[in-house]
């Protein structure tokens, strides 16, 4: 295909590279004691990862999410805490930096 289509890369790395927190993440899961324990590490992990898509530090983001979600009322609450509402938010002090772990 790259071959016929110039804009297509040769290689795959970077969705590998993607996916390969992923890949990790159910190595982990595999042992998880319950399955709550399994859907919330799962959640956390998608969590980091979204972090990391939008280019919000995760430390740095979790520490402003646990803070404020005592406080939400509403969905639209909820909604404007989500990483990539919060990265385009004035109101928010979280540091957009790209960090790999």
């Amino acid at each position: 295909m790259f071959l016929t289509h110039g804009d297509v890369p040769m290689t795959n790395n970077r969705c590998e590279n993607a996916i390969r927190p992923f890949v990790i993440g159910r190595k982990g899961w595999l042992f998880s004691d319950t399955v709550k324990g399994a859907v919330a590490s799962a959640n956390l992990y998608s969590l980091v990862e979204t972090c990391k898509a939008n280019a919000l530090e995760p430390h740095a983001y979790l520490r402003f999410l646990f803070e404020r979600l005592p406080h939400l009322k509403t969905v639209e609450d909820y909604e404007a805490l989500l990483p990539w509402n919060a990265k385009a938010s004035s109101r928010q002090p979280v540091q957009v930096q790209h960090v790999d772990i």
